[in-house]
């Protein structure tokens, strides 16, 4: 019989805290994908969403879930990998449209802090169109956890999708 791993576990309650938030009206799923790497024998799932008042707003959030062939076999030969590397990497992306401005950048890492908590990295890589007339760039924001989320984390997957929303929402209403 087939025994589901931690991967697959979590990328279903992730799905599930998403989907029903998406079913509710609250956000609007825009994209998912759940990757396969057959080099490095590693599984990826992303999806991402923006607030459903605010279609063809600025601001989208992307969840990320992963498992690399450590953490597959950490679960699947816990006699040969110690079992507290069978989870998944979680990361939570932002991607935001907003003038180039240092000033927005400041406001971004504080608004994420104060909701993330201080002890997480926040990391902003821009992309600037140099003949882009507007002066607009597009933020990429992730927020790094630096741990794996185990199985009997999977609670903690609502809390995240909920400071996901609280995030877009202060987001937006940066640049509003």
């Amino acid at each position: 019989m087939f025994d589901p791993t931690a991967f697959e576990n979590l990328k279903v309650v992730v799905e599930g805290a998403v989907y029903d938030r998406d079913l509710s009206g609250e956000i609007l799923v825009t994209d998912r994908s759940d990757l396969i790497n057959l080099a490095r024998l590693g599984r990826r799932f992303e999806i991402s969403f923006i607030d459903q008042n605010s279609k063809g707003d600025r601001v989208t959030a992307i969840l990320i879930l992963e498992a690399n062939i450590e953490n597959l076999a950490a679960e699947l030969l816990p006699a040969v990998l110690s079992e507290k590397h069978a989870g998944c990497h979680v990361d939570v992306k932002f991607s935001c449209i907003h003038p180039n401005d240092l000033s927005f950048y400041q406001k971004i890492d504080s608004i994420l802090k104060e909701i993330w908590g201080n002890n997480r990295k926040i990391e902003q890589r821009i992309l600037l169109n140099p003949f882009d007339l507007k002066n607009d760039i597009t933020n990429d924001i992730t927020i790094h956890f630096n741990r794996l989320i185990y199985e009997d984390q999977s609670s903690d997957i609502i809390n995240l999708v909920d400071f996901m929303i609280t995030s877009i929402r202060e987001l937006k209403n940066l640049f509003q």
